[in-house]
């Protein structure tokens, strides 16, 4: 006599319910957490392992908890895009605000397993007792050797041994939605499977190969426009601009900043008549000495441009004289109603020649002078 089909709630009703049992203040919490960066492997491995490891019924709840602000979503336009796609609600979704870990863990109610990361984050580390599963794809750091499931593989995506758990134990949870945001992760954390890319395991095309037919969209089409989501920054304000990808260092007396951006400078001026007001805001609220932002787009060539923000006359001329010594090659190209503004004696935009220089770059050049 066969055993009785074992009866899966669908994914997105799994996530209602994990939202419920948040909200409902019922304890204890077994929580998937991805890690701080909070990338789109880190969202759909957390999850779709807690949907997983939830089980027939949900006899063991697990809550899939996003390690970063609600306010920050929308930062993630690739994984914004993609749970769009798998009809996930934004509103089905825990951040790390919402949930109180460690009040959790002070209590004694919090169970914790880990995806994509093997090491808690700093802040975090109070946690480590409360953990007892790792599923992970990056090098293997020693720690929770006692914990009951832990899983630690080099592939190209931790959601690439996700998909493999869960072919081996219930592959009738791969319905389409989650099927497609497992094989869209996977394709854009191994570049489309693409060999120079140096990230592709077996693995990750067993199970791209397994999961493109479930996903109802084609490998190469799923790829691209993921990629081109990745970048796009249209519906995001300056201040999301700014902190999209962003990173700070105190290098001496200095507080310096410096984002990304991937729009130029002509268009987010065009779109934003208070864009000079918007970064000083920024710059202000960061405590910064100095803001820099890197600009960088493809239109049809591959360009940079540099903004600078400094205040203090003196320390904007000497980093334009450093960046132009370090061989950037700037020319000034500050928008005429930029310049206009009561803030302009502090601002300047360039064009920077030089395409090699990136933030990873200019750092430590900073460092070396201010340091």
């Amino acid at each position: 006599m066969s055993e009785p089909r074992r009866s899966w709630t669908s994914f997105l009703q799994g996530l209602a319910n994990t939202r419920e049992r948040v909200s409902s203040g019922r304890d204890p919490l077994h929580c998937v957490l991805g890690n701080e960066a909070a990338d789109l492997d880190s969202m759909v491995s957390a999850l779709v392992y807690a949907f997983f490891r939830s089980g027939p019924e949900e006899k063991d709840l697990c809550v899939p908890v996003i390690n970063i602000p609600r306010g920050d979503y929308k930062l993630r336009t690739e994984a914004v895009f993609l749970m769009r796609q798998a009809g996930v609600d934004p509103g089905l979704l825990s951040f790390i605000d919402e949930i109180d870990l460690a009040g959790l863990h002070r209590a004694g109610r919090l169970e914790l397993t880990l995806v994509d990361h093997n090491r808690l984050a700093g802040h975090q580390s109070e946690l480590a007792e409360a953990v007892r599963g790792v599923v992970d794809h990056h090098a293997d750091e020693g720690l929770f050797q006692d914990a009951p499931v832990r899983l630690i593989e080099p592939t190209g995506s931790a959601s690439t041994l996700v998909a493999r758990e869960i072919v081996g134990a219930a592959p009738e949870l791969l319905e389409q939605d989650v099927a497609r945001l497992l094989a869209g992760t996977i394709l854009l954390d191994t570049v489309n499977l693409d060999p120079a890319a140096q990230r592709t395991t077996p693995d990750d095309q067993a199970m791209v190969d397994l999961l493109i037919p479930r996903a109802g969209e084609g490998q190469d089409e799923l790829f691209q426009v993921l990629q081109r989501e990745k970048f796009n920054v249209s519906d995001l304000e300056t201040r999301d601009l700014l902190r999209k990808d962003y990173k700070e260092w105190q290098i001496g007396k200095e507080r310096i900043g410096i984002s990304s951006v991937l729009l130029p400078l002509k268009d987010w001026a065009s779109r934003d008549s208070d864009l000079v007001q918007g970064l000083e805001a920024y710059r202000s609220a960061r405590g910064l000495d100095m803001l820099l932002v890197m600009i960088a787009y493809t239109a049809p060539d591959f360009t940079r441009e540099l903004l600078l923000l400094v205040p203090r006359e003196a320390a904007l001329q000497e980093l334009e004289e450093l960046l132009n010594e370090k061989g950037l090659d700037l020319a000034d190209i500050t928008p005429e109603e930029l310049k206009a503004s009561p803030l302009a004696p502090g601002l300047r935009c360039f064009s920077q020649g030089n395409l090699g220089i990136s933030r990873k770059k200019l750092q430590p050049l900073l460092q070396e002078r201010f340091g």
